[in-house]
């Protein structure tokens, strides 16, 4: 009998559960399933934790920055509009602080964790096609130059996001467009806690971290084609 791996096993319950929530929003009730977000983000986080192969100090570090840091923007950009534009949460993303919903700070962990292993898989895969795999980096320009990509691929995420989160009732912004100013700050946070992540020795083939970016992504992105 097949053992299957974490990897796996975490994959397909992500699978099924984004599929739920996917057929719930859409031929349901979007309020009743977009109220179970905060749950949902809680249970992929523990998912994570899961498929590490270890739990180790550096990454309860760099998950606990993440979610103080991702909590303590969004509060200065509710409050003051100096971050990511006007905007206001709604009710779909659980308990608020301040107006902030606490489980963003997750959601940040979330997004920039994914990102991050992602485009470490994607310049490992990439070194190995072209031979390069004894090229040497300066190790400040590798570590910028994957911080970079990862906010990259952070902002193109919340782009895909964004018109379904509205949808759902997550928040709204007060002119009723995304201003390009969000996505300026987007990568700028992304890019700061992406260079948090190089910083710190975290095991860079969380095979599910993949997975579940590439799982969420298509998760918003037929929401944003047919809700």
């Amino acid at each position: 009998m097949k053992k299957y791996t974490r990897h796996e096993i975490a994959s397909t319950i992500a699978i099924v559960f984004h599929a739920i929530g996917l057929a719930g929003i859409l031929f349901y009730d979007k309020t009743l399933f977009a109220s179970f977000t905060a749950y949902h983000i809680l249970l992929m986080c523990a998912l994570l934790l899961y498929s590490l192969k270890k739990l180790t100090f550096p990454f309860i570090v760099f998950l606990v920055a993440c979610f103080f840091i991702g909590y303590f923007v969004e509060y200065i950009g509710i409050s003051t509009g100096w971050l990511f534009g006007n905007y206001t949460y709604g009710n779909s993303l659980g308990i608020k602080v301040e107006e902030v919903p606490l489980i963003i700070g997750l959601n940040w962990f979330v997004i920039v964790y994914c990102c991050g292993i992602t485009a470490h898989t994607i310049y490992r895969r990439l070194i190995g096609s072209l031979g390069m795999e004894n090229a040497v980096l300066k190790k400040g320009l590798h570590h910028f130059s994957l911080a970079f990509d990862t906010a990259l691929l952070a902002v193109f995420f919340d782009f895909i996001m964004e018109p379904a989160a509205i949808k759902l009732g997550y928040w709204e912004w007060q002119s009723g467009i995304i201003p390009t100013f969000n996505y300026a700050c987007w990568f700028l946070i992304s890019f700061i806690l992406s260079a948090l992540f190089q910083g710190f020795k975290l095991d860079r083939h969380n095979k599910f971290a993949v997975h579940l970016l590439l799982i969420q992504f298509m998760f918003f992105l037929i929401l944003r084609t047919f809700l």
